[in-house]
């Protein structure tokens, strides 16, 4: 189906009154979550999951897509008037939009912040919408060992190069695929790692483990680190742009969408390097005057653009999720176990099998990047009284929340066992610095990993050399190597240089 078919399709879809609800609450939940620090959408997606099983698989996703892209937007809000941000890519936000902020202009920052993710979002969206089909198309021509290659890539750009440590997140991984294994095994029928207790023959609940690590976890990390004292919220004061302002954004939010898109599609792209060389740009471009505001007093340029990046950049992410079946983040991943709740493989069939699906999906993104535009310029200060919401309260909330919806998919004692026992193993892992993401990633590919393994070796008889015989293989697993090593040579080579 070509783009224009599917969209018309999608819309027709997306514009009932059911999946229009189903928009704005996501994006309504999901803003309220971004503005909220140390809550994103990876938590909100997690504690949500549990409504794979009542609600049907369009109303679900239109929901989690929402809430993805609204806490993109509400990531801002916590960056500008707390000068606390609450997602990665919103960090560089933070540099120029506190100091407008301080200076009374935070009100212009979020204007700029606002309307530069509903270009991004937009910009982003359209790729998807054009960009997919056509990787589909590719996608198609990969074999079982091809696929293995290439999700060997991603555990290692996920676990070993965007992590602050390659060996704590290659450990993650480890852990993940251990999780993976637990169950029946499909092709030999015997049970691994079951330790005789018949609930996990039929493996770890990948929602109880998404909501463990990232809701149950998270919360008990940030609880232990809660400090008492309230929360300094600057004044919005007057929201509207000058003239001025506008003019000196447009480039930035063209620029932010055009440089942050491709990020989100490579498996090692993520948030914070386009946001990063988004601010330097327009750090390098900016009139020798507005040069003089950064650092100082805020230049509007260093928050449209690097807001525009982290919105285009979150979009991109979609990207090889819903074409490859590769999750290159933590949100991504757990929006890949919700499509496994539903029996749902997402890859390169999935435009042809679930089409309606898809194209609904896609159309529901245009609208909520309409409706995010509409809830976040009125309701700014319905953001700010939001931060005022008493820590503890909220902890105790998520708790409670998630305790109930793990109860609820199995009624099983065992299941909330596992719940809180990876979740004090995550609080552990956030205090010494593992990453979360990869435990998720491995354990939802790790299975798939392992069956196009055994396919590519019953495909070649058994001959290890498949993977390095087929040339798109072989590069695959090149750059895996590359990117696995390359920074370890990179840093001898410096140390012999500076030697």
């Amino acid at each position: 189906m070509d783009p224009i078919a599917g969209l018309t399709l999608g819309f027709a879809n997306a514009l009932t009154v059911t999946n229009l609800g189903w928009a704005l609450l996501g994006c309504f939940l999901g803003t309220a979550i971004g503005v909220l620090p140390g809550i994103g959408p990876a938590l909100t997606i997690a504690l949500l999951l549990p409504i794979t099983f009542k609600v049907e698989a369009t109303g679900a996703f239109i929901l989690f897509c929402g809430v993805f892209y609204g806490a993109m937007y509400g990531g801002s809000t916590t960056s500008i008037l707390l000068n606390t941000p609450g997602e990665s890519g919103s960090i560089i936000t933070s540099l120029e939009g506190s100091k407008m902020a301080k200076n009374g202009r935070a009100g212009p920052a979020l204007f700029t912040a606002a309307v530069g993710s509903f270009v991004a979002g937009t910009i982003g969206t359209l790729g998807i919408s054009f960009l997919g089909p056509v990787v589909v198309e590719y996608a198609l021509l990969l074999g079982p060992a091809e696929y293995f290659s290439l999700m060997v890539l991603c555990f290692i750009t996920v676990s070993a190069v965007l992590g602050g440590s390659a060996l704590r997140g290659l450990a993650s991984l480890g852990f993940g695929l251990m999780l993976g294994l637990i169950g029946i095994d499909l092709q030999t029928g015997q049970p691994r790692l079951t330790f005789g207790i018949p609930e996990l023959l039929d493996g770890v609940n990948v929602v109880l483990v998404a909501v463990a690590l990232f809701a149950v976890g998270e919360t008990l990390y940030l609880a232990w680190r809660h400090v008492e004292g309230g929360q300094v919220v600057l004044p919005v004061g007057r929201l509207w742009m000058s003239g001025s302002d506008w003019k000196r954004s447009i480039g930035p939010w063209l620029r932010g969408s055009l440089l942050g898109f491709p990020f989100g599609v490579m498996p090692a792209g993520g948030t914070e390097m386009p946001t990063m060389l988004s601010y330097f740009a327009e750090r390098k471009l900016a009139s020798p005057e507005a040069k003089k505001e950064f650092g100082t007093t805020g230049a509007i340029e260093g928050v449209a653009g690097p807001e525009a990046a982290n919105n285009a950049a979150a979009a991109g992410i979609l990207v090889p999720m819903l074409t490859l079946g590769l999750p290159t983040s933590a949100t991504a991943a757990i929006m890949l176990s919700a499509f496994q709740s539903y029996g749902i493989q997402p890859g390169p069939l999935l435009f042809t099998q679930q089409a309606a699906l898809v194209w609904t999906l896609i159309a529901s993104l245009y609208v909520a990047n309409v409706m995010l535009v509409v809830l976040n310029l009125p309701l700014v200060g319905l953001w700010a009284k939001i931060l005022k919401i008493p820590t503890p309260q909220l902890y105790g909330g998520i708790l409670v929340f998630a305790t109930i919806g793990t109860y609820g998919i199995s009624n099983s004692v065992v299941d909330l066992v596992l719940l809180y026992g990876i979740g004090i193993i995550a609080m552990f892992m956030r205090r010494f610095d593992f990453p979360t993401a990869p435990v998720v990633i491995g354990m939802i590919l790790g299975p798939m990993a392992e069956q196009a393994l055994r396919q590519a070796m019953t495909i070649s008889q058994g001959d290890w050399t498949t993977f390095l015989t087929r040339p798109i293989s072989a590069s695959i697993l090149a750059v895996a190597v590359i990117a696995l090593a390359g920074p370890w040579i990179w840093a001898a080579v410096r140390r012999r240089r500076a030697a």
